[in-house]
């Protein structure tokens, strides 16, 4: 049995080469999925354009009726919507990555510690 150990050679050997390989292989992974993420982020931010610059005003007329005598005997008013330019409508805000910004320490500007009157200014 020592000797079939011996001479068995199937099996697997975690080698440098094989070290660096993975490492390049989760190196690329990981830069082709944060494009994938711009990539969608920028095709919904054109869907959300798309949308945005959708006019959405409307303009119904109303009507009446009147008899011989001038009385009216039915009326149905008339209705109209004016759309203004939201916040974000047409690419006025980016949708994009920011730079990392560092962490207080605890207690200030009410995060974290007693925030009585401390929020004022955010």
């Amino acid at each position: 049995m020592l000797t079939q150990l011996l001479r068995d050679e199937g099996g697997f050997i975690i080698s440098a080469e094989l070290v660096l390989v993975a490492t390049i292989c989760v190196i690329g992974l990981v830069v082709g999925l944060s494009e994938v993420q711009h990539s969608i982020n920028a095709e919904l931010n054109d869907v959300a354009d798309a949308i945005g610059a959708l006019n959405q005003s409307y303009f119904t007329s109303g009507f009446h009726k009147l008899d011989f005598n001038g009385i009216c005997h039915a009326a149905s008013y008339g209705s109209i919507f004016t759309d203004f330019s939201d916040d974000c409508d047409c690419n006025q805000c980016d949708i994009s990555c920011d730079r990392p910004t560092p962490e207080g320490p605890k207690g200030v500007g009410g995060f974290g510690g007693t925030c009585a009157g401390t929020c004022a200014g955010f």
